[in-house]
């Protein structure tokens, strides 16, 4: 099963698609981070996540680019955390996709989906705030747009999480 959590910052989609996972029952939870830590800030969002997720299980994967070769056993429930991040990173990084962004990133999902028993995908909602942007980031908003939107297709479920509350986009009548 694939799910996709979205919501806006401070939304409580973390703590539901931790909580979603742990739901799917016993397995080797796998949190795939895809936060590049590269100031302070970052560091103290890693650190939070970190603690959020203490004492449930689960098994730290770092991910920046290429989620495609990422290893994962057929038993295993993954958490990645979170799609945001994760296109910035293909985008900006020296050896991340550049303009292949998009397919690069739907790859690594497919291969997921593939492999895992249960696949949970975080991303976030930033398309409402009606602020204009320069080419560069109108360019990650558009591949983020592309890639949430094609997930949201493959998914079983699709959430937002807004006040701490789930609001379900797309759930299909088989899901537990």
């Amino acid at each position: 099963m694939l799910i996709l959590v979205t919501g806006g910052s401070g939304s409580g989609k973390s703590a539901f698609a931790e909580d979603r996972v742990l739901s799917l029952g016993e397995a080797k939870r796998i949190y795939i981070a895809t936060m590049h830590p590269f100031d302070q800030e970052s560091f103290k969002r890693i650190e939070r996540h970190r603690k959020m997720r203490a004492g449930k299980g689960f098994d730290t994967i770092e991910c920046y680019t290429g989620l495609k070769d990422v290893q994962i056993t057929g038993d295993s429930v993954v958490l990645l955390e979170c799609m945001s991040n994760l296109t910035a990173n293909e985008m900006f990084e020296e050896n991340g996709a550049h303009q292949n962004t998009v397919e690069e990133i739907l790859a690594g999902v497919q291969k997921l989906k593939e492999r895992a028993r249960h696949v949970v995908i975080v991303t976030n909602e930033i398309f409402s705030d009606g602020v204009t942007f320069d080419e560069e980031m109108n360019t990650y908003l558009r591949y983020l747009g592309e890639i949430n939107q094609a997930v949201a297709k493959m998914a079983d479920e699709a959430v937002e999480v807004v006040y701490g509350i789930p609001i379900y986009l797309k759930k299909t009548d088989n899901n537990k």
